[in-house]
């Protein structure tokens, strides 16, 4: 268990917003101040293959542990899977998670916590705390162990009617590889963590402990890494091309674990703006994320400070 655990006290007010991002392998935490000025942050492991109750149990010692001495007015969460807003259940995840779809999620939470509990799908919860207050009409895209997206259209979020709008990252015809759901193509075979290492070890014929390995190789010189890296890049911005002509959106904000090495996805993306441009003319920005591993956390509490000010029926 790692915890990080910052001092500062807000002035005048014990009252603070909870923010959890909640993977595959840890659980993150941000105490913040109505302004979203952190005060506090730690993570532990996620015992995803423990089962939901697990999971929900970590994240709840952790929040515990972290807010002694304030009082607690909202929580948000932002968790791998499609989330039904509604009820904040789980309606689908990924087979790395044990008895995850269908668990209640702000239900079990908020039995354990005491106060009102939100959940957002993380990636939903990324874009929120990228973007608010800054675009009015964004794409998100999140490059990590998969590929997530999301959409805020006129400053709100948009969730859709099943809760997957934005799901960039099974759209296909970018290779004929077959993604992780058992279907071909879709924009995860080429631009995910996961298929970057795959994909290099099939061009080189040799093993890598993963994505940031193949960065490494690529940053020494390694031909075939910056090969795998320029197309997730190409793959990535025509993702992006297609979703602006649809939308008539000009920003996309990238994050994830694989947008730390965006020196050596630019030149795909570049590539790929210069020949697919959106047809409206109108430049289209693709830009890394700027709040890092907080991101997913500070959407969290942009949500929770919704709840927090909605009124009480």
């Amino acid at each position: 268990m790692t915890h990080h655990q910052g001092t500062t006290m807000p002035a005048g007010d014990d009252s603070v917003l909870v923010g959890i991002d909640i993977g595959g392998t840890k659980i993150a935490v941000l105490v913040c101040d109505d302004e979203r000025r952190v005060l506090r942050r730690g993570e532990v492991a996620a015992p995803a293959a423990e089962g939901g109750r697990a999971m929900a149990d970590a994240a709840a010692a952790l929040v515990r542990t972290l807010t002694d001495g304030f009082t607690v007015r909202a929580v948000g969460v932002g968790a791998a899977g499609v989330i039904d807003h509604d009820t904040g259940t789980i309606r689908a995840a990924s087979a790395t998670f044990t008895d995850w779809v269908g668990f209640p999620l702000a239900t079990e939470l908020a039995q354990r916590l005491g106060c009102a509990v939100t959940v957002e799908n993380d990636v939903n919860a990324f874009l929120l705390g990228e973007a608010e207050d800054q675009e009015s009409d964004v794409l998100g895209v999140m490059l990590g162990t998969g590929v997530g997206g999301a959409l805020i259209m006129r400053g709100e979020l948009r969730r859709g009617p099943h809760g997957a709008a934005g799901e960039i990252g099974h759209t296909p015809g970018y290779s004929d590889l077959v993604c992780t759901c058992g279907q071909t193509g879709h924009l995860e075979t080429l631009a995910s963590g996961t298929s970057i290492a795959r994909r290099y070890e099939q061009r080189a014929g040799r093993s890598v402990g993963g994505s940031r390995e193949v960065a490494d190789l690529a940053d020494a010189g390694d031909a075939d890494a910056k090969a795998v890296f320029r197309d997730a890049g190409r793959a990535l911005a025509l993702a992006c091309s297609s979703a602006a002509t649809l939308l008539d959106v000009s920003q996309a904000v990238i994050g994830g674990g694989v947008s730390h090495a965006w020196h050596l996805l630019q030149p795909g993306i570049d590539d790929a703006l210069r020949t697919d441009a959106p047809i409206t003319g109108i430049p289209l920005q693709i830009r890394p994320a700027t709040h890092g591993a907080d991101a997913v956390a500070l959407g969290a509490i942009a949500s929770a400070r919704t709840l927090a000010l909605a009124p009480v029926a």
